[in-house]
């Protein structure tokens, strides 16, 4: 490893840590020449599968897109980033597993779906408006029905929509 302050090519790691979940290693480095100090972050690289779109053509799975697909269904809507975070790792996690090379984006929507559905009801909606085209009142009638079958099972999942003296949350 190259020095950041010398271009020295020899460095030492001075410490090893495990960071985000164990799934980086964070090294303290001291260079051998200047003395300098300066961390560095391992993670391993795993190619994940490629998205073929429903027209047929395929392109590199995009973390940044599917970040963001979370923060525009989750804009302005009481979620910590944490729990956002864990909602995009478990879906890279879910198309890992699959141990596919390709993965159609239908695929990978009902993942992000899954997932947003854990995290906000409104949030959820959004994104399922977009992902299944709405066309009417009617679709977005039959998608809350959905939901709120499915209520009891995601109870405690989410922030309430009312605080406890019965007022709406902002």
């Amino acid at each position: 490893m190259y020095c950041p302050f010398c271009h020295h090519e020899e460095t030492r790691v001075i410490d090893s840590r495990l960071a985000d979940e164990g799934s980086t290693i964070r090294r303290r480095r001291e260079c051998v020449a200047c003395g300098e100090r300066f961390s560095t972050f391992e993670t391993a690289e795993i190619k994940l599968p490629s998205v073929v779109k429903s027209d047929g053509r395929r392109e590199a799975f995009d973390e940044h897109k599917l970040r963001t697909s979370f923060e525009r269904a989750l804009h302005k809507r009481a979620v910590p980033a944490e729990r956002i975070e864990h909602a995009v790792r478990e879906v890279i996690r879910t198309l890992r597993l699959a141990g596919e090379r390709e993965i159609p984006s239908l695929r990978v929507g009902e993942c992000v779906m899954a997932e947003l559905k854990k995290l906000d009801q409104v949030a959820y909606v959004r994104f399922a408006s977009v992902y299944r085209s709405f066309e009417d009142v009617q679709a977005f009638r039959e998608e809350i029905e959905r939901l709120e079958r499915d209520l009891p099972s995601l109870e405690g999942l989410q922030l309430p929509l009312l605080d406890d003296m019965g007022k709406r949350r902002r």
